[in-house]
C-alpha cells in the first residue's frame, strides 16, 4: 500500500482575535503536529503587513493547505489569500464570534477543529462578490447591525459587556433608510432598518437570520429588515432569537444592487467598511474549497 501523502499546513494567527491572547493555541498546534507525519508552520498575523507577508510566506513554505485561526474578520482575510494562492482554506474558530465555523460544522474545541483540518474534506462553498473587489463568506449588511460592528470595534471593552454597550448606543441612533433593490429587471423600494447580504443562517450571536441559507446552493438571500421594536432588537442582539418572520422580507438573488437615500453603516463577515450609499453583489457558485467534517 502506497505510503499516505505528507501534507504541509500554513496557519495563519490572529493573536488577539476575540481579545485573548493565542498562545495556547499556537502551543496546542505544534504538540498536535508531533505526533503527526505532516509539517506545519506558524505565521502570526499583525494586522499591517499582513497583505504583504502573508503571500511572501505562502509562496516560501508552499503549503497544501492553509487555515485561518481566528474570527469571521480573519478567516475572512485568509480566505481572500487561499483563493489566490488556488489553496483548499481549513479553519481553527478562535474569535470572539465564529459564525461561520458554526454554520460549517466545525466544531469549537482545538483539538477537534485540529482533527477537521487534517483529516477533512475540501468542499465547495460560495462566495459573494460585491463591488468587485470583495469577497463575503458568511454576512454581509447595511444599517443597524454594521452600525454595531463598528461601535463594538471603537470600544475599550470586549466580550458580552462591550457588546450590550454597543446594543444601546444602536438603539438610540436607529434611523430608517430608504432604499432601492434592483434583483434583475425588478426594482424593490422599502424603508428598512437593515438589509443583510446573507450567503449563510446566522450571525455569530446565533440570532438566525436567514432560516433557509446554504452556503453551497449557488444563490444568496437579500433579507430586509422592515420592523425591528425594541423587544425585537433586544431579543436578536442580547438573547439571540431569530427574528419575526413578519418583520422581515427574504428575497433569493444571485445578483443584486442596492442603492440608498442617504449614507449608510456597512460591514462584510464582520469587519466595518465604511458607510455607502450603494453596492452591487453577485454570487460566485463554489469558488472557494473548504476543509470540512466528513
Amino acid at each position: 500500500m502506497p505510503e499516505a501523502k505528507k501534507l504541509k499546513f500554513l496557519f495563519a494567527i490572529n493573536p488577539i482575535s476575540g481579545g485573548q491572547d493565542k498562545s495556547v493555541w499556537e502551543t496546542g498546534i505544534q504538540e498536535f503536529f508531533e505526533k503527526q507525519p505532516h509539517s506545519a508552520d506558524l505565521f502570526l498575523l499583525d494586522g499591517k503587513t499582513d497583505q504583504e507577508k502573508l503571500p511572501q510566506r505562502i509562496a516560501s513554505f508552499q503549503p497544501d493547505r492553509l487555515v485561518a485561526v481566528g474570527g469571521d474578520g480573519t478567516i475572512k482575510m485568509v480566505a481572500e489569500h487561499a483563493l489566490n494562492a488556488n489553496l483548499p482554506l481549513g479553519i481553527l474558530p478562535a474569535g470572539s464570534a465564529n459564525g461561520m465555523a458554526r454554520e460549517l460544522g466545525i466544531p469549537p474545541a482545538l483539538a477537534d477543529s485540529l482533527e477537521v483540518v487534517v483529516n477533512g474534506t475540501a468542499k465547495p462553498i460560495d462566495l459573494i462578490c460585491i463591488n468587485g473587489t470583495e469577497h463575503c463568506l458568511h454576512l454581509s449588511d447595511i444599517g443597524m447591525n454594521a452600525q454595531l460592528v463598528k461601535y463594538f470595534d471603537e470600544g475599550n471593552m470586549r466580550g458580552k459587556l462591550g457588546y450590550a454597550r454597543g446594543v444601546l448606543r444602536v438603539l438610540m441612533r436607529r434611523r430608517l433608510l430608504n432604499l432601492q433593490i434592483h434583483l434583475g429587471d425588478h426594482v424593490v423600494r422599502r424603508s428598512a432598518f437593515m438589509v443583510v447580504l446573507a450567503n449563510a443562517r446566522m450571525y455569530g450571536t446565533g440570532a438566525i437570520i436567514n432560516p433557509d441559507g446554504d452556503v453551497a446552493d449557488g444563490k444568496f438571500e437579500v433579507v430586509v429588515i422592515r420592523k425591528l421594536s425594541f423587544l425585537a432588537i433586544l431579543r436578536m442582539f442580547i438573547r439571540f432569537r431569530p427574528f419575526d418572520p413578519s418583520h422581515i422580507e427574504i428575497f433569493p438573488a444571485t445578483s443584486v444592487q442596492i442603492v440608498t437615500k442617504r449614507k449608510a453603516y456597512f460591514q462584510i463577515d464582520g469587519e466595518y467598511r465604511g458607510k455607502i450609499r450603494e453596492i452591487a453583489a453577485e454570487i460566485w457558485p463554489g469558488k472557494l474549497q473548504v476543509i470540512l467534517p466528513d
